[in-house]
């Protein structure tokens, strides 16, 4: 029985050997895909070394892109604070000078004291007790996650490809794949062997979201795949 450490490091193995898109086996210097043509990412320096550190303590891995993203937040966040103290200091130096200035040249109005209204509690309605609208109480039943699914007996159509492993190496990191796209909220989740369909390169788990009619149908549906972290989604044909 394998244990989580082990799906990680399966999970990494899969990532330095084979292509993220379509999942054919490729070498370490390689730099790109033989079957679909996507330029591989680099298997040693210091982005390699991060992906596999946040493979181990995460379990799963958005793309090298977060880096670049991370460091472009760091630097947005640094630049934001930097301009509102220097607002902040401006907007202090200014209300000091203007209070330096015009203090001794006015003067305060003579307040006159006014009487109180007076108004008669008894005649005011009462506050309504709180309640749940009936839409809350709906949203709240029908919010439900769901779960991983088999690709439809007999049924030829479109899905997006998520990530291929081997065969060889086992189903535990499809598996774990799968799970992670459900919990990032993709729908219709499932992992399908690969050599049971004619469109499709035998010899690998194939985890995939989506039952489509047609290519367009998947092509629209690619971007929120990658939005929820499989940068190397593309749509594919399902027949057997």
């Amino acid at each position: 029985m394998s244990t989580r450490a082990d799906e990680r490091e399966t999970a990494i193995a899969a990532a330095d050997t084979t292509c993220p898109r379509c999942g054919a086996p490729r070498e370490p210097d390689q730099r790109y895909c033989l079957e679909c043509g996507l330029p591989l990412p680099a298997t040693n320096g210091a982005v390699p070394a991060l992906r596999r550190r946040w493979i181990r303590r995460l379990g799963w891995y958005p793309g090298d892109w977060v880096w670049l993203s991370l460091l472009t937040l760091l630097v947005a966040v640094a630049g934001a604070a930097v301009a509102i103290v220097v607002t902040r200091h401006r907007h202090e130096a200014v209300g000091r000078t203007f209070f330096l200035t015009q203090t001794q040249q006015v003067k305060q109005p003579t307040a006159v004291p006014t009487a109180a209204p007076t108004v008669d509690t008894a005649t005011l309605p009462s506050p309504p007790e709180p309640t749940t609208t009936s839409a809350k109480l709906h949203a709240r039943k029908t919010h439900r996650r769901s779960g991983p699914i088999a690709w439809p007996a007999g049924r030829s159509g479109w899905t997006i490809v998520l990530v291929s492993y081997p065969k060889t190496n086992g189903i535990a990191a499809a598996d774990a794949t799968a799970a992670r796209a459900s919990s990032a909220g993709l729908s219709q989740v499932g992992v399908l062997d690969s050599s049971q369909f004619a469109s499709l390169v035998p010899g690998y788990y194939v985890v995939f979201t989506g039952v489509y009619g047609s290519k367009s149908d998947a092509d629209a549906a690619v971007s929120t795949a990658r939005q929820a972290g499989f940068a190397g989604a593309y749509s594919r044909q399902i027949a057997r």
